[in-house]
């Protein structure tokens, strides 16, 4: 199994010292990635709460705020030469599908081939509004613009016409180092995800996830494979980040679950708290050597 880390780097506290020192200190000890989750900008009042904490908010520093995932895995890339960088997820919904094929397959050109793209479509009402789009048909409208970025990652020249997205003769270069396409990692536990994730995926992401809450969602998982005549193969992913809380000897249990990859929650990032879940975390990148 492989082990990775996940740290939405926020400010005040993810200066680029920190950001460089921690992904230098990551790829060091041996650790296969860093993944980032993503929202452009957070709300005082939201319809839905954060669905991973108890008070349904973000734990952002006071003054703060999340950093950008493109821009912070060009720096990342730049930082390191081994790591994978996946997001975790990118809310494809909300985003214009031409600038985010684009700076994916940027992304992946200048880290010789290191973006895993973990997708989904979000919880947040107000963002997805804000950023200039419907909340009730973000489903339907994120599998359309992955067909779009999909087709312009593997093909030299494409016409479309979508619902949300119309064009001709539109080329899109440079294409992604991995073939045929930065993998796409689809996350979400809701049927129409699971539907997705058999229709574009290189594989699953469960956020949050402990062993028995992993093994009931790849039972679904594996029910729309063979509702699609399909069955999961052993290329396909599984990634998962478990609790916080959750214990070294905890990782047997995932990959016995057929868990691939580790992401493990860093948690606070203040410098006092840093250190010693790094040496937590070290402790499982040992393990699973």
């Amino acid at each position: 199994m492989k082990i990775g880390v996940f740290s939405t780097f926020m400010s005040p506290l993810a200066t680029p010292a920190m950001i460089r020192d921690f992904g230098r200190r990551a790829e060091g000890m041996g650790l296969e990635s860093i993944w980032m989750g993503e929202h452009v900008a957070l709300f005082d009042k939201n319809t839905y709460g954060y669905p991973s904490s108890k008070d349904g908010r973000i734990p952002v520093p006071e003054g703060g705020g999340m950093l950008d995932v493109t821009a912070t895995f060009g720096f990342l890339a730049a930082a390191t030469s081994k790591l994978r960088l996946g997001t975790g997820v990118a809310l494809v919904p909300q985003r214009n599908p031409i600038y985010t094929a684009k700076e994916m397959c940027t992304l992946d050109w200048l880290s010789d081939g290191r973006i895993d793209f973990g997708i989904g479509v979000g919880w947040n009402k107000e963002e997805v509004e804000a950023c200039g789009y419907r909340w009730e048909d973000r489903g339907a409208r994120c599998d359309e613009f992955l067909e779009v970025m999909r087709r312009l990652w593997t093909e030299p020249v494409v016409d479309f016409a979508g619902k949300w997205v119309k064009f001709e003769t539109m080329r899109l270069d440079p294409k992604p180092i991995q073939k045929p396409h930065v993998p796409i990692i689809v996350g979400g536990y809701a049927e129409a995800a699971m539907r997705r994730a058999v229709r574009f995926g290189a594989g699953w992401y469960g956020f949050n996830r402990d062993p028995a809450g992993t093994r009931q969602m790849l039972a679904q998982l594996d029910a729309a494979f063979e509702k699609a005549g399909r069955k999961r193969g052993k290329d396909f992913q599984i990634i998962i980040t478990p609790p916080v809380s959750m214990s070294v000897d905890a990782m047997q249990a995932y990959a016995e679950a057929g868990v691939d990859r580790l992401i493990v929650n860093l948690g606070s990032q203040r410098p006092e708290k840093v250190d010693p879940r790094m040496k937590e975390i070290e402790k499982l990148v040992k393990m699973a050597a």
